[in-house]
């Protein structure tokens, strides 16, 4: 194998997964603890939060807060799952190529 051949692969192998992170950033996760929901897009950027007014008492402010980070941290969650399904091994490597 020459060089050029090597370097030509790795090109395109990072114009891949520079697709595929692409396509994670333009996805939306739903994260959802008890009574509240969040949204995030694949960038972990919060789109929405919502709260579930019916079940939730001005007193349980406390738990709420609680709740909302345990939301994000399932939509992250997700988004992690999301670049491992599609990025396979090379998922964590892709912020050195980038």
């Amino acid at each position: 194998m020459n060089m050029q051949k090597i370097m030509q692969q790795a090109q395109k192998m990072q114009r891949e997964l520079q697709s595929k992170k692409e396509e994670i950033e333009k996805e939306t996760f739903l994260g959802k603890k008890e009574w509240v929901e969040v949204t995030l897009n694949g960038k972990k950027e919060l789109i929405s939060c919502k709260i579930n007014q019916e079940k939730c008492d001005k007193d349980d402010i406390e738990m709420l807060e609680d709740f909302i980070v345990l939301a994000m941290r399932d939509a992250v969650d997700k988004i992690e799952k999301e670049y491992q399904q599609k990025m396979g091994a090379y998922a964590n490597m892709i912020d050195g190529l980038m």
